[in-house]
């Protein structure tokens, strides 16, 4: 090799997502392979250039060079040309490894996004299958328990009848436990199917109270219930409302004490009606309020728990709301009570 000629370095091999300016060499390190340069020249190039900016003037190495007289003009222009040419072929290798590694990234993400979607339909269609096939033996209970209560099988005894009443509340809760299943087979607010019409709040309150009556007064709380005289009906599915409002209701009981109370209310905010469920109940610690949501999930989770239920009531009143386009809100002080709420439309349709 001749003084002042220019050698092709290797191509820097990329293994990782290394910074381009790591994967060329320094100037100096590159004019001394070049044999451009001397170690003890380059030393003294280096040396020149801090004494230099202790004189509060910064200049670049080339210029070091160049004004010590060390290295040629055009030889310091080439071996600069290289080097930039270098750094640019090292930014587009790893630019293309950093998008090899994006592509491969999505294509797992997308991976499990699938898979997780394959678990979510088999799940679904598990719970809405199995939920349809407890619906059939169920049908033929209440049948029986229908005839048993009409005597047309025979008179009954008091103990007869007693042993018919806890017959037909397990019965009962078991259907509701099936329904909020067919339910829960919704992922989403968006899927559920909402057969919106014009809702009459004061009836609807009414059906309510009525339905809950005899579960408030074995629990010695008391029910009630008020909305604005001309209130106008709201736009809603009126079964999934009730629904809803029967879940809340069932809670406030469910969670209050002897002589607490549950009131149903409802007042006009604009084109929208606010329907909220208060109670004078146990309320919900403020570092747990993320958990009430969770499907199949209980605050007091011990064997020992007074409160019944599945854990999904307020998972899947939230998700009718939200298919509403309304959300679920909610206030509570521990020890104080809660207050459930939230907005439906006015309808706008003829009556």
């Amino acid at each position: 090799m001749r003084y002042g000629d220019v050698v092709t370095l290797p191509k820097p091999k990329i293994t990782g997502p290394l910074a381009p300016e790591v994967l060329v060499p320094r100037l100096g390190d590159t004019l001394v392979d070049q044999g451009l340069l001397t170690p003890a020249e380059l030393k003294r190039a280096l040396a020149y250039q801090k004494e230099q900016e202790e004189k509060g003037t910064r200049i670049l190495l080339g210029q070091a060079l160049t004004d010590l007289g060390l290295i040629e003009r055009g030889k310091l222009d080439a071996a600069i040309t290289q080097q930039i040419s270098q750094l640019q072929e090292a930014l587009h290798e790893s630019n293309l490894f950093l998008e090899q590694r994006v592509r491969e990234r999505t294509a797992e993400l997308q991976e499990a996004l699938d898979k997780l979607t394959e678990l979510n339909r088999l799940k679904n269609n598990f719970i809405s299958n199995i939920s349809h096939e407890l619906r059939t033996p169920l049908a033929h209970m209440v049948g029986y328990i229908d005839l048993l209560s009409a005597e047309a099988l025979g008179p009954l005894s008091d103990e007869q009848r007693s042993a018919l009443k806890v017959l037909e509340k397990s019965y009962k809760r078991l259907s509701n436990l099936i329904e909020n299943l067919l339910y829960l087979a919704f992922d989403t607010a968006e899927s559920l199917h909402l057969e919106a019409g014009p809702v009459n709040i004061s009836d609807l309150f009414a059906l309510v109270t009525q339905r809950y009556k005899d579960k408030s007064n074995s629990a010695e709380v008391q029910i009630s219930a008020s909305c604005p005289v001309k209130a106008p009906p709201a736009q809603a599915d009126i079964n999934k409302i009730e629904w809803v409002l029967g879940q809340l209701v069932d809670n406030a009981i469910k969670f209050n004490q002897p002589g607490g109370q549950v009131r149903l209310s409802a007042e006009l905010d604009g084109r929208r009606i606010q329907i909220a469920v208060a109670d004078t109940g146990i309320g919900i610690p403020a570092e747990r309020m993320n958990e009430i949501f969770e499907p199949f999930h209980q605050l007091d989770s011990s064997s020992t728990r007074k409160a019944g239920g599945a854990g999904i009531g307020l998972t899947l009143a939230k998700r009718i709301v939200e298919a509403h386009g309304s959300k679920l809100q909610i206030e509570t002080r521990t020890g104080k009570g809660s207050r459930f709420s939230f907005a439906l439309p006015i309808y706008q349709g003829k009556l």
